[in-house]
């Protein structure tokens, strides 16, 4: 077993050896004949991924069965897509028969739920779930796992049929991606300061994922999605969406992006709750804020400032000085508590944000580079 490989650029860590995989396809193999000794049950393997466990599992099932295949597909590259597209259905005769779901892995259960739905009206005697991999951590629990190789923390793996980027399905050994030191930021700054320009550059130049609230809102609004239902049924009452229904929509988006060397948060946090609230989320996923920068600009230069972008975005609340004033004390009066709640860990830097671009993303990577 080599103690690490790379694949397309990727790097990934030796986690567990063949000989682990293979006892634990016995045991499975095992206890399912215990339970299906005196019927003939047909077992669906769930395609690509499956084929090596499938495989493995049928040597070792030692009474009569069936088998047939599904494919599904909700991955491209290190992620989910959370859209989970079904390749090839099932065969009609799995009605009224006993039916074990042999699947390689089960993470958040998007895959699982939709086999689940292509059983649903199949008039199905009895059906099980058996996973080799299975990560409990995020799994969502809708459904019960009935039987389990082994578990295993939540990282990105390959090999014995996983792939990335279809590539790695033929190791005999798992591998998992290699953990990279992240950099998480809280960008700060007034209307008119930069932080979207910014956020731009800081997003290039570090492999970074720029996560905007605003954009976050609207694409999940205007997705339609659970979380946005939820936030737009607040929204529409004229109530502030809670803390909770944000936070579960970064988490969406941090889980989108395993593979981002960080992330940049604009928008949030406002409050301290939320500051709290933010850290505790990441501390789950064994990260952290690694700090907050706020863009500091004089006022008269930014309200300057945004009365020119106002002639250009059409933007009223750009146009009017007096409402551009109101969102400086706006800003002030929440940022105070923030400020003070990063100051207090250490993580606070204040940038001067007047100047050319390059020269406020050079004090910007300046920051960054100390970290």
């Amino acid at each position: 077993m080599k103690e690490s490989i790379t694949l397309l650029g990727r790097r990934f860590e030796a986690t567990i050896p063949e000989k682990d995989i293979l006892a634990a396809v016995r045991r499975m193999a095992d206890a399912i004949a215990r339970d299906y000794e005196d019927r003939t049950p047909v077992f669906v393997g769930v395609l690509n991924g499956a084929f090596m466990f499938v495989s493995d599992f049928m040597k070792h099932y030692p009474y009569p069965c069936e088998l047939t295949f599904v494919k599904l597909s909700s991955y491209r590259g290190l992620t989910s897509t959370g859209i989970v597209e079904t390749l090839l259905d099932l065969p009609e005769e799995v009605e009224g028969r006993d039916v074990i779901i042999l699947e390689d892995i089960v993470d958040t259960g998007r895959t699982l739920q939709e086999l689940v739905h292509l059983f649903a009206g199949r008039n199905i005697k009895d059906f099980k779930i058996a996973a080799l991999f299975y990560k409990s951590e995020i799994y969502n629990g809708e459904y019960t796992i009935d039987y389990v190789g082994m578990e295993i923390p939540d990282r990105f793996i390959v090999g014995y049929g996983l792939d990335y980027r279809e590539q790695g399905r033929n190791l005999r050994d798992i591998y998992q991606l290699k953990k990279q030191p992240m950099i998480n930021i809280v960008l700060f700054g007034k209307p008119g300061a930069g932080k979207g320009t910014q956020a731009t550059f800081l997003k290039e130049k570090y492999n970074l994922q720029h996560i905007s609230t605003g954009d976050v809102f609207r694409r999940n609004i205007k997705g339609g999605t659970d979380l946005g239902n939820l936030a737009k049924s607040y929204i529409d009452k004229g109530e502030l969406v809670p803390d909770q229904v944000t936070i579960d929509m970064l988490k969406d988006e941090v889980e989108a992006h395993p593979d981002a060397a960080g992330f940049i948060f604009d928008g949030f946090p406002r409050t301290t709750a939320q500051a709290e609230a933010l850290d505790h989320f990441l501390e789950g996923r064994d990260m952290k804020i690694d700090a907050t920068i706020a863009l500091e600009a004089d006022d008269e230069v930014l309200v300057a400032r945004l009365l020119e972008r106002g002639k250009v975005s059409g933007r009223s609340d750009d146009q009017d000085e007096s409402k551009i004033r109101n969102r400086f004390e706006e800003y002030n009066v929440k940022t105070a508590p923030l400020k003070a709640y990063y100051q207090k860990q250490g993580k606070f830097h204040g940038v001067n944000g007047i100047g050319e671009i390059p020269e406020i993303t050079g004090r910007l990577a300046a920051v960054i580079d100390q970290l």
